[in-house]
């Protein structure tokens, strides 16, 4: 053996012989780096034409996937809901109270009768594991039958269902598993370039799992806009990407070795791509949640210069969990500044089971008690937040 060469430590095995390219559209959906650019080209077809499944939990935490999809989707325009607990109304009005000329349809074929333009279903539940249940299957077969394309955010892969991938192929319907993305490229590591960022990061964190994170992060984004800086979300969940962000990842789908990588890769592209004033840093979980903690990666890999907290006042326990009483945003508040150090520059409010009135007392009483802004993103919208960042961080525009 020629000096310089080391001896296989296993015996070495024939070259398997190679596979044949996959064909077609549901192939080309499901084959590497170029899936989601797959499903950006679709943007503006028809194929963006969607409906989503979100049977029971329209409205719901477990349906915060479609409700996020309702409240903004720029790679889909929603046409429809499926949930038949709430047939014949306006989705837009179930979820916000304030109507958004979405219908909501007892079945695939009741949509499809009224508006036969939709080409896709999206799966609108964000499910404990990330599983399918049973009670959806017959909703997703009938797509298929009846030709939908099908988006699914769920950790079970509905492109490798026994039962839909064969009938997809038939059909020649197209899969996408989104949550499949960080297993079809190679993965960053971490590398220090995040210390290179000119944009100013502030991460959107909070006290619980579905509690409004990506939501508040979105209106921050929008009131920086309208304030008139350049501002981007970087996505680090199913559903983001789902409604278009430009950069995330999938925090939860990311082996651990690499999501501090992740995480600097999508920051790190976001400034040298768009070149924003601002970047708001979606979050996961919450610091002490002790089935999704989350926000420890993001502030030690996002190296955030500000953090906004998202808090639900009336929610007594986690989301899920009943027997874990909420978290204490006061702790919370100290565990993330004495982590991160950095500090908490406004508190964002979830209003569920709250009236008007009770929100505009909470907002004094926090307002007083932590000296930073407080707001309600949905129902106010969340320009407070905007000059706070702009205060502490930007140059005002004129």
């Amino acid at each position: 053996m020629p000096r310089g060469k080391q001896r296989p430590r296993w015996p070495l095995r024939p070259k398997a012989r190679p596979r044949p390219a996959p064909r077609g559209a549901a192939a080309r959906a499901r084959r590497g780096p170029d899936a989601l650019n797959f499903q950006n080209a679709k943007i503006g077809t028809a194929d963006a034409n969607a409906l989503i499944l979100l049977e029971g939990e329209l409205g719901s935490p477990t349906g915060k996937t479609g409700n996020g999809l309702l409240r903004r989707s720029r790679r889909y325009r929603i046409r429809g809901v499926i949930d038949s607990t709430k047939a014949g109304q306006d989705a837009g009005q179930v979820l916000d109270g304030t109507p958004s000329g979405v219908p909501v349809y007892a079945s695939v074929d009741e949509a499809l009768e009224a508006d036969p333009r939709v080409r896709t279903l999206i799966f609108g539940l964000a499910t404990d594991g990330g599983t399918l249940p049973p009670a959806m299957r017959p909703a997703i077969r009938r797509a298929i039958e009846r030709g939908l394309h099908i988006v699914s955010g769920l950790h079970e892969f509905i492109g490798d269902d026994p039962e839909f991938a064969p009938l997809a192929r038939r059909r020649g319907v197209d899969v996408f598993d989104i949550r499949r993305l960080p297993a079809l490229r190679p993965p960053h590591f971490f590398t220090g370039a995040i210390e290179g960022v000119r944009a100013t990061v502030i991460a959107s964190l909070g006290t619980d799992s579905a509690i409004g994170k990506r939501t508040t992060a979105w209106r921050i984004v929008e009131a920086l806009e309208e304030a008139g800086h350049r501002a981007e979300m970087v996505a680090t969940g199913q559903t983001g990407i789902l409604q278009g962000a430009r950069f995330g990842f999938i925090l939860d789908s990311t082996v651990n070795d690499y999501v501090a990588g992740e995480i600097e890769w999508a920051v790190v592209e976001c400034d040298r791509v768009a070149r924003p004033d601002v970047i708001v840093l979606e979050g996961q979980g919450a610091l002490t949640h002790p089935a999704y903690p989350g926000g420890f990666e993001l502030i030690a890999a996002g190296r955030p210069k500000g953090l906004v907290v998202q808090h639900a006042p009336a929610r007594k326990a986690l989301d899920g969990f009943p027997a874990y009483p909420m978290a204490d945003l006061g702790r919370e508040v100290e565990l993330l500044e004495a982590f991160s150090r950095r500090p908490v520059i406004a508190i964002t409010l979830n209003h569920e089971g709250m009236t008007r009135a009770e929100v505009g007392r909470t907002v004094e009483e926090y307002e007083a008690r932590f000296k930073v802004p407080v707001c309600d993103p949905l129902w106010d919208g969340a320009s407070k937040v905007a000059r706070e960042i702009e205060r502490r961080f930007l140059r005002p525009r004129t």
